[in-house]
């Protein structure tokens, strides 16, 4: 059986910023491919089909999908718009899957409204629950440092960008860990947890 692990990057990164997990997932034993898209200037259905007909060309058998902030809603609204999308465990790091108030501050702001672009109605939105069927995991900051801050004050706990609550998703496992919105992508403990949720389905051995 072919299984692939895909990485979808979040707003206004690109595929380099997950060059450092899917080296760690690499040798934590899994086959790991990146999907970069422009966060900014395409909707998130047209994100979200691009992701399809990227995962398409990989022809596994089994897909892993982690995305991290606005990518993990690009890999829920491919789930929730293709039904032939192979079996496979979800993973969201900093996703705002209820609404993101940092992106509705930038978005009422004249001057900021150009960074968040078409990206802004679907951080505001979110998505209700988890995808049926699949094992879904969440994995949410605690450390409050980051540019969002400086947009207003934001709730407890959260990563500077988003807010633990903001990234809760119904029906997922969660888990809340003491790193900043780029620690996710980037702290150790996070990069084990991510690998032992798609090896076993949990985040306890």
């Amino acid at each position: 059986m072919k299984r692939r692990v895909v990485l979808v990057h979040g707003l206004w990164w690109g595929g380099f910023s997950m060059k450092l997990l899917g080296r760690r997932l690499g040798a934590a034993g899994f086959d790991v491919a990146t999907f970069s898209y422009p966060t900014t200037r395409r909707s998130l259905a047209a994100n979200a089909a691009a992701l399809h007909d990227f995962a398409g060309g990989l022809e596994a058998d089994q897909l892993d999908l982690v995305g991290y902030s606005l990518g993990g809603l690009v890999v829920l609204r491919l789930l929730d718009e293709f039904g032939d999308v192979p079996p496979g465990r979800v993973v969201l790091l900093g996703s705002p899957v209820n609404g993101s108030a940092v992106a509705e501050r930038a978005a009422a702001s004249r001057a900021l409204r150009p960074l968040v672009g078409q990206a802004g109605s679907a951080l505001e939105a979110g998505f209700a629950h988890a995808p049926i069927g699949r094992e879904t995991a969440v994995i949410a900051g605690t450390r409050p440092v980051g540019l969002g801050r400086l947009l207003g004050r934001m709730e407890s706990p959260g990563d500077g960008m988003v807010t633990a609550a903001e990234a809760r998703l119904e029906g997922a496992l969660f888990r809340q860990m003491p790193v900043t919105h780029t620690g996710l992508v980037t702290a150790p403990s996070v990069s084990r947890l991510v690998a032992r949720f798609l090896q076993t389905g949990r985040f306890d051995d």
